[in-house]
């Protein structure tokens, strides 16, 4: 079985709308789906707040490479068009994680080379998997240390909201990260 973290985002269009049209086209393949946050847009390209959710899912047919073209067929769908490098966007779909694969493919690196760094990804993955660990440079760390390495503006620009991206309790792990941990309000 092939396990991937997928780190998904929309700050044009039906926001809402592209995040879900992800969880709707992976269905039954959809382990846990983190709650939707909004964030401020990373990389300096003043731009509207996007919606972010990490979404964990499992496929026997797919490798990190077919995660990889499935996402970029889901963005396709949402129209995706890439013009600007951090720019606005209908649907990103990231693979940053696959079956703990550790490769420096120019077409997909994995795990995803600055998942470390964005707290977009980091908060709602540790909703769905608290107990994560991601390796960067050779260095497997917890999730929560990345975390705490941000700066505090990185942390407090993600923000929950009472979005949800379906209405399956099972898809979320009950045992989710207690934002408590860093002092701030989270899901």
């Amino acid at each position: 079985m092939s396990r991937a973290v997928l780190s998904i985002g929309s700050n044009l269009g039906d926001r809402l709308g592209h995040l879900r049209s992800v969880t709707e086209a992976l269905g039954d393949r959809i382990v846990a789906v983190s709650p939707v946050y909004t964030t401020a847009p990373w990389g300096g390209v003043d731009q509207q707040d996007f919606l972010n959710a990490v979404v964990v899912a499992d496929d026997p047919g797919l490798d990190s490479s077919g995660w990889l073209r499935l996402g970029q067929q889901l963005e396709a769908a949402a129209d995706r068009v890439r013009v600007q490098r951090w720019g606005p966007r209908s649907l990103d779909v990231d693979v940053v994680t696959c079956d703990e694969i550790v490769s420096d493919d120019p077409e997909l690196t994995l795990p995803h080379p600055r998942a470390h760094q964005r707290a977009f990804v980091l908060v709602p993955w540790l909703d769905v998997a608290p107990d994560a660990a991601l390796t960067v440079d050779g260095e497997r760390r917890p999730l929560v240390d990345w975390l705490a390495d941000l700066d505090d503006a990185e942390r407090v620009g993600v923000q929950c909201t009472d979005l949800r991206l379906t209405d399956d309790p099972g898809h979320r792990n009950p045992g989710h990260w207690d934002p408590g941990q860093q002092g701030e309000n989270r899901c």
